[in-house]
């Protein structure tokens, strides 16, 4: 019992008030990957059904959705309460995850309903985590982020282990069209979980924001913008994304071309994306239980967040010389491995030391329409370096020193986020002695 104890402990490194709403944040997080990971061996498939050429095409639509969207979201966010506005943005995937379903089952127009369907997954990816992650960063402080955010986590490789499972078992006896069902219902327990964490962080005195799902965020809903361009923290967090999102589309861009060129069977194709899915999940799964929390806090947020970078500068440095279809499963399993059991933990405690409004509303403008933009960018990027004449391998190339810059960044970012931390340790202090 000891040893149990001993190992959960360290699993789990919460207090026992915060252990109610760290199994249930686990939980929530978990649902919701599992949904995802169950649609996106579907997305990568229709993308290449949908022509390799035409992913640019595919980014810049996505980016212009979420331009619409983002302001839509923000009015949301300021009427609304926490309680009320998370579940309602849950709600509206699961009814377009329905229609989707009959446009598919009825076979209306698939080649276009396909692309509709990559772009949307593409939304949905950024918009239902970016709500999560905000709520995890409006729920605990910087100090709990640093124990808890791997442990929670790991709640979302847990789903995206099963996701990629119920993919590769029932997409051929159900029919692939038929796990939008799993994907919908997987999303409706997520909104179960958002209502007991709820309750659980209203009961406990133990969290900064008790209460807060019963109050509205308030604001603008075109405040986004200018937190964002008067905060320079927030502008280096906007870069680390922006720089993020460079590497990983020059990654996907090339692993799209190698796995077209050199397999062209569909299922095969949809197998080994969703066993990369399955290879990352596990891994991660790993690190997340046993070392994120640890490394988070004997190592700080920049070393975490540096972790990814440095894996794409020796991953791009690989590719130049064995441009290969081995290699960029490798790059792209390895680098998946650390920006979810390290990177990400940490740009999420970035966000822990910033105000309510600005954890809503400039934090979904970074994770999702920075985030997306770039790929739209960078996806043309990657278009105009084929069309100069540039082979897959001088693509990476040209790559690397970018990765190198954003290791750089990476430090930087994580000294700040310890001197804020530390401000509003003191100043919380100093309340306390007031």
């Amino acid at each position: 019992m000891n040893a149990w104890r001993r190992w959960l402990a360290w699993a789990m490194p919460a207090t026992p008030r915060e252990r109610a709403a760290a199994l249930w944040s686990f939980g929530y997080f978990f649902a919701l990957l599992a949904g995802y990971y169950v649609l996106r061996p579907l997305r990568d498939q229709m993308g290449i059904a949908g022509g390799v050429r035409n992913l640019p095409w595919l980014f810049t639509a996505t980016f212009v959705t979420l331009i619409v969207a983002q302001p839509l979201y923000g009015a949301l966010v300021a009427k609304l309460p926490r309680g009320r506005f998370v579940p309602i943005v849950y709600h509206f995937f699961v009814a377009n995850l329905a229609l989707f379903w009959l446009l598919l089952t009825f076979g209306v127009a698939p080649v276009i309903v396909a692309r509709i369907f990559f772009v949307w997954v593409s939304v949905f990816s950024l918009f239902a985590v970016a709500v999560f992650w905000s709520f995890m960063a409006d729920l605990f402080t910087a100090e709990q982020g640093k124990r808890l955010f791997g442990f929670i986590g790991a709640g979302g490789t847990v789903g995206g282990l099963l996701g990629p499972l119920i993919t590769i078992g029932l997409s051929v006896p159900l029919g692939a069209v038929n796990l939008l069902i799993a994907a919908a219902v997987l999303l409706e327990i997520a909104v179960f979980c958002v209502h007991r964490l709820e309750r659980t962080a209203a009961a406990h005195a133990t969290f900064p924001q008790e209460g807060a799902e019963a109050r509205r965020i308030g604001g603008s809903a075109f405040a986004a913008l200018p937190e964002l361009l008067r905060s320079p923290y927030l502008l280096g967090v906007g870069a680390w994304v922006s720089l993020l999102s460079f590497c990983a589309t020059i990654v996907y861009f090339e692993q799209a071309n190698i796995i077209a060129a050199a397999i062209h069977d569909r299922g095969t194709q949809t197998r080994i994306f969703a066993g990369i899915d399955l290879t990352v999940n596990a891994l991660s799964l790993a690190t997340q239980i046993f070392l994120t929390g640890q490394l988070l806090k004997r190592c700080g947020t920049g070393f975490a967040a540096g972790a990814l970078p440095a894996v794409y500068v020796v991953g791009f440095a690989a590719l130049f010389f064995v441009p290969t279809l081995g290699v960029v499963i490798a790059l792209q399993v390895v680098q998946r491995w650390m920006n979810y059991a390290l990177a990400n933990p940490a740009r999420q405690v970035f966000f822990t030391v910033l105000d309510r409004e600005e954890k809503y509303k400039a934090k979904n403008l970074i994770d999702v329409v920075i985030y997306r933009g770039s790929d739209a960018l960078y996806g043309w990027v990657f278009d105009s370096l084929q069309a100069l004449g540039l082979k897959l391998g001088a693509i990476a190339l040209v790559a690397l020193p970018v990765a190198a810059g954003w290791l750089a960044l990476s430090a930087l970012l994580g000294r700040a986020q310890e001197t804020r931390a530390g401000s509003m340790d003191r100043r919380v202090g100093q309340g306390g002695q007031a």
